[in-house]
C-alpha cells in the first residue's frame, strides 16, 4: 500500500495566535489522536499534498520528536475565502484497535448490460468499513461481469469478511441503464410489430 511520509515539528504553543503564526509561515497545525496519547504537530503545507490532494487511500507515516506513528487520514479543514489547508486530523493505527476508513471502489470487469448496449452508471465512489489496520487496503473489488440491463449492485452485494461496511445495505453502488439508442430501437421494434 501507497504510503506518504510527513515530518513535522512538535507544537509547543496553543491556542489562535500560535495557530496563525504557523499558518502565515505556510505550516499547517494538525493533530494525531487514536493511540497511547494525542500529538499536537505541524507541518509544511507541502508536505500534506500528496495524501490530501488524491482519490486514492493512503497511509502516512509521521514523524514527530524522533518517533513515527501510521496513520490515515480522518478529517480536513479547508479556509472559506482562500480555500487553503488549515488543519488536518490524523488517525493512529493500533495494531489490535479497529479503525472507520472510507475506501474507494474498483470496478472490474465488463457488465453483461454494457455489452448488451447499456450504459454503466456509478453511483458511488467509496465505502466507510470497519476493520483492524492489518486488513486495510488501497481499494474495494467489485466484479461487474454479471451485472444484467436495469439492474443494481447495491452495498450488500460487496462481500469481505475482514471488513464490516458501515453504509446503508440497500443503496444502489452502480447500475446499468438503457441508453438512447437502445430505447429508440425498442421503440421502433415495436411499431413495426
Amino acid at each position: 500500500m501507497k504510503t506518504i511520509t510527513i515530518e513535522g515539528q512538535l507544537r509547543t504553543e496553543l491556542g489562535k495566535r500560535a495557530t496563525r503564526q504557523l499558518r502565515s509561515q505556510e505550516n499547517v497545525p494538525a493533530v494525531i489522536y487514536g493511540g497511547a496519547q494525542e500529538v499536537n504537530f505541524y507541518a509544511p503545507a507541502k508536505a500534506f499534498k500528496p495524501l490530501v490532494y488524491t482519490g486514492e487511500f493512503q497511509l502516512a507515516d509521521v514523524k514527530v520528536d524522533g518517533k513515527t506513528y501510521r496513520c490515515i487520514l480522518k478529517d480536513l479543514q479547508f479556509d472559506k475565502v482562500s480555500d487553503a489547508l488549515i488543519h488536518v486530523d490524523l488517525l493512529e493505527l493500533v495494531e489490535d484497535k479497529k479503525v472507520i476508513a472510507t475506501l474507494p471502489l474498483k470496478f472490474v470487469g465488463t457488465s453483461a448490460g454494457v455489452k448488451g448496449g447499456g450504459k454503466l452508471v456509478i453511483k458511488m465512489k467509496s465505502l466507510n468499513v470497519k476493520t483492524l489496520p492489518k486488513y486495510l487496503k488501497e481499494t474495494i473489488e467489485v466484479d461487474i461481469t454479471t451485472l444484467e440491463l436495469n439492474e443494481n449492485i447495491r452495498v450488500e452485494d460487496v462481500k469481505d469478511p475482514n471488513y464490516e461496511i458501515m453504509n446503508s445495505p440497500r443503496i444502489p453502488i452502480a447500475s446499468v441503464v438503457m441508453t438512447r439508442q437502445l430505447k429508440q430501437e425498442e421503440a421502433t421494434a415495436e411499431k413495426k410489430k
